[in-house]
């Protein structure tokens, strides 16, 4: 997919998906929004895909808005329409990684600056370079972020600390970005930590990782996500897979799942 601006490769059942823009430090222009919401089409109806690493070609993850690029294409783009479920096509590309069935792991190195920061915050898990540069950066620009960031910064991210740097803009390294809750974890290689990663998690039970998913993005009061708790056991008690998964627990091999 790289004329679309992204590059996806698939083995094992992990993608291993780039931004595909280096020499613009994979700024976002059109082109790669589409890209972007294309990689996760393809991506939501690939069988058997158990896993997700999303990074960055060349000496960054992103470095947001292409602002020259953006301004001559214009939006064409109602915001306020809903496109893809509950987001608009500038929310997908950061949301839809959210949404994916699967588990998505963001190796972060370079910078991640404004729509960069936030589609990497739209993974499961983010593993950052030691000094990989971040920034909540719209309000440099005059704008918020409106790239589906408050959504994913909720619940990760200290309330106080996220209004400061959406406020201010400015940049913070990795290890404020874990201790505020940016980056799950700081790696020398982050995509090679990804990638280790994604398929440890491919090596377990496919249902139950993707049950999993759904329960971890459940919003709501403690009886629904109670119920949907008892709801997805009841589908994985006793099917094949988990029957496979204590089988070989008690063999002491690997497993060997059907998806």
């Amino acid at each position: 997919m790289t004329e679309h601006r992204v590059a996806i490769s698939i083995e094992g059942g992990v993608a291993d998906v780039r931004l595909a823009r280096p020499d613009k430090l994979n700024a976002l222009d059109p082109a790669m929004f589409a890209g972007i919401i294309a990689a996760i089409t393809e991506l939501e109806a690939t069988p058997g895909l158990h896993a997700v690493v999303l990074s960055g070609e060349g000496r960054g993850f992103c470095a947001g808005l292409d602002m020259a690029s953006m301004a001559s294409a214009g939006t064409g783009t109602d915001l306020a329409t809903r496109t893809h479920g509950l987001a608009n096509d500038f929310q997908q590309v950061a949301w839809g990684w959210r949404t994916l069935g699967v588990p998505v792991i963001a190796a972060v190195h370079g910078v991640a600056f404004g729509g960069g920061l936030q589609i990497a915050s739209g993974a499961d898990v983010r593993i950052a370079a030691p000094d990989a540069r971040l920034a909540v950066m719209e309000m440099k620009w005059g704008i918020v972020p409106d790239m589906a960031g408050f959504a994913l910064w909720r619940g990760n991210v200290r309330d106080d600390a996220l209004r400061e740097l959406a406020y201010t803009a400015r940049e913070f390294g990795a290890e404020e970005a874990l201790a505020l809750g940016f980056v799950t974890r700081i790696a020398e290689d982050p995509h090679g930590e990804a990638m280790a990663l994604a398929r440890a998690i491919a090596g377990r039970n496919p249902h139950a990782v993707r049950a999993a998913k759904r329960l971890a993005n459940l919003e709501g009061d403690a009886a629904a996500i109670l119920t949907a708790e008892s709801a997805e056991q009841a589908a994985l008690l006793r099917s094949p897979n988990q029957i496979e998964a204590v089988t070989a627990n008690l063999q002491k091999r690997p497993a060997s799942f059907t998806d």
